[in-house]
């Protein structure tokens, strides 16, 4: 069997950028990426502590150290820049591989810099 578990999660990440005519996406600082391990592409859920809105996108590759939080497409409308949002990235694993999975989580400030890394 296997089981969706949570891979990765951008925790209290503030939104800096809105771009509603643009190819449907968010774009996220590249380093935060990588220390989260999300890929540019993967597919997220993002959860707004705002509003309450959650949806799926996928990941864009935004410039590196930059902060970069940024709503692309009609996912724009879902949030305001400053609202505070979660991003996660799920994996499918079998069921023994779950048991002892840890997932990254990187928590951030309200500048988008690394707070700490779990």
């Amino acid at each position: 069997m296997q089981l969706i578990m949570k891979k990765s999660k951008i925790h209290t990440a503030t939104i800096t950028g809105l771009q509603l005519y643009y190819e449907g996406s968010v774009t996220i600082d590249q380093e935060l990426l990588e220390q989260a391990n999300i890929l540019p592409g993967e597919q997220v859920q993002i959860v707004n502590l705002n509003n309450g809105e959650r949806f799926v996108s996928y990941t864009i590759s935004g410039e590196r150290n930059s902060g970069t939080i940024e709503l692309n497409g009609p996912a724009a409308r879902l949030a305001a820049i400053g609202d505070r949002i979660i991003i996660i990235a799920y994996a499918m694993l079998e069921e023994q591989e779950a048991i002892s999975f840890q997932p990254c989580v990187l928590f951030l400030d309200d500048q988008n810099r690394p707070a700490n890394l779990v």
